[in-house]
């Protein structure tokens, strides 16, 4: 067996363990997360540093408000790290979280209801073990399902977003490994083309020179999703370019592809400035920063598709507007 495929074999190994309803999360995350485990999760978890603190603080209580849990993938893959010169393997899954939402989560309200939460996890593999994980998921998404409404304008469209349009994206046996680079030499084209708002171009003809016309941005609740090159300038692209200034240069902790799908991750991204109107709240001229998972779909020499996860809890917290404290005050008044 390749060494990708072990770090798959790994990861699945783990996922079979913890998802049943029976698992010891403690003892499931010892068994499978070495000692010295570095977990990263969005707002409010940040930074845990051992497997019985991710049980503890994330898991156990996860499981407790979403019953009868079930992991929903939509993609999995993995592939070597070309941002460290160790060229690390991690393996990547991403879809929901979905469960009957039976008690209050962060204070989020329970609906009783089928509850889907969208996660991104990047699991770094060695000798068998996952050493360290980026576990992005979109709580605004989840307390949409409940009613609560954080953002006083979303430019885009609220779903339960699909998986790839191919249906593809499950990589559990190997893929071609020239699929994999061209993946990953069109997503730091467009990296280097966009990431630095540098272009003398228009923004939907920067677009062009990396994207499909009928581009799918599945973008987090705040923001939406959107569809095709125009309408991604002008719900998305455009209004935040124009809400923030001084970004700083793009860093990733771990990019990476394998077949038609590639991504990529950082604690944070970037940073910048807000000096304009973002989401329906006023300017600040702060700086702020950006955890952000972006997974992408190939599809010939263009990008086709693009699941992106924004911590934007984090960011406004950064702003001075703490929504998950004043959902959590709001429901123990």
């Amino acid at each position: 067996m390749s060494d990708l495929q072990a770090a798959k074999q790994a990861v699945l190994d783990y996922y079979q363990q913890l998802d049943s309803p029976y698992a010891d999360i403690e003892e499931t995350l010892s068994q499978h997360c070495a000692d010295s485990y570095i977990w990263r999760g969005f707002h409010p978890f940040g930074e845990l540093f051992d497997p019985k603190q991710v049980a503890q603080k994330f898991w156990r209580p996860l499981k407790q408000s979403l019953k009868a849990l079930q992991r929903r993938q939509d993609i999995f893959f993995a592939g070597r790290n070309r941002i460290q010169d160790d060229e690390a393997i991690w393996v990547v899954s991403m879809g929901h979280l979905m469960g009957l939402f039976d008690a209050p989560f962060l204070g989020i309200p329970p609906t009783g209801k089928i509850a889907m939460l969208r996660y991104c996890e990047f699991h770094r593999v060695k000798s068998g073990k996952i050493v360290e994980t980026a576990m992005y998921f979109d709580l605004p998404h989840l307390m949409a399902q409940a009613g609560v409404t954080l953002f006083p304008n979303q430019t885009a469209a609220q779903l339960v977003q699909p998986g790839p349009a191919t249906h593809d994206g499950l990589l559990f046996g190997p893929a071609p490994e020239q699929d994999g680079k061209d993946t990953l030499a069109l997503i730091n084209r467009m990296i280097s083309d966009l990431g630095q708002w540098d272009s003398e171009l228009s923004l939907e003809d920067e677009l062009r020179q990396t994207w499909a016309e009928d581009m799918l941005w599945w973008g987090p609740t705040g923001i939406g999703a959107t569809y095709t090159i125009p309408r991604y300038a002008l719900q998305h692209s455009g209004p935040f370019r124009a809400a923030f200034s001084d970004r700083s240069k793009t860093t990733h902790i771990a990019r990476l592809a394998e077949g038609n799908f590639g991504g990529f991750f950082g604690w944070p991204n970037f940073s910048a400035r807000l000096t304009g109107d973002f989401m329906g709240l006023p300017a600040t001229n702060d700086i702020g920063e950006f955890r952000v998972i972006d997974i992408y779909r190939r599809e010939g020499d263009k990008l086709a598709e693009n699941w992106i996860f924004i911590d934007l809890l984090h960011f406004w917290k950064c702003q001075g507007f703490d929504f998950l404290a004043q959902l959590q005050n709001g429901a123990e008044a």
